[in-house]
C-alpha cells in the first residue's frame, strides 16, 4: 500500500448530462482548428489530408472492414470579386450568422485569415456564437420534424 500513498485520491462521480452547448462549442472549435490547418497547409504549399476512419464491406465475402480514408474539407473562405477576402464560419453545412443579418467576414488578404480564425475560436470559447449555434441548431433541428 506504500505506492498508493504517493497518490492525490479524491471522491469522483462522472457527470453524465452535460450542457448541450459545451458538445456544440466544441465541435464548432474542432472545425475552426481544421480550417487553421487547412489554411496553414495551404501557406506553406503543402497539403492537407485529414484521416477519418470508415467501414468497408467486401461484397464477395460480406466481411466489415475498417479502414483509413481520407476526408473532404473544404474552406470556408474564398476570394471575391474586389480582391478580398470573404471568410464565414459553418457549423454542419449551414453559415452561421456572426451579427444581425451578416454571416461573413471580410479580410483585406490572406495572410489574416489564420489568425481571424484564431479570434474566432476565443469568441467560441468565451460563448459569443451561442445564440447563432442555438439557432442554427434549432433550425435543422425544425427540418427533421415532420
Amino acid at each position: 500500500m506504500t505506492i498508493l500513498t504517493k497518490f492525490n485520491l479524491v471522491v469522483s462521480k462522472r457527470v453524465t448530462n452535460t450542457n448541450p452547448i459545451f458538445a456544440k462549442r466544441n465541435k464548432l472549435l474542432a472545425k475552426l482548428d481544421e480550417q487553421i490547418e487547412l489554411a496553414t497547409a495551404k501557406k506553406e504549399g503543402r497539403a492537407y489530408l485529414p484521416t477519418k476512419l470508415k467501414t468497408y464491406i467486401n461484397n464477395e465475402t460480406g466481411e466489415k472492414k475498417l479502414i483509413e480514408t481520407t476526408k473532404r474539407v473544404k474552406e470556408w473562405y474564398w476570394l471575391n470579386a474586389d480582391g478580398k477576402i470573404i471568410l464565414t464560419v459553418k457549423y454542419g453545412s449551414k453559415t452561421l450568422e456572426l451579427n444581425k443579418g451578416k454571416n461573413a467576414i471580410e479580410l483585406e488578404n490572406e495572410s489574416e485569415v489564420i489568425n481571424t480564425y484564431k479570434l474566432l475560436k476565443e469568441a467560441v470559447t468565451n460563448g459569443e456564437l451561442d445564440d447563432a449555434i442555438k439557432l442554427i441548431s434549432k433550425v435543422t433541428k425544425d427540418n427533421f420534424v415532420k
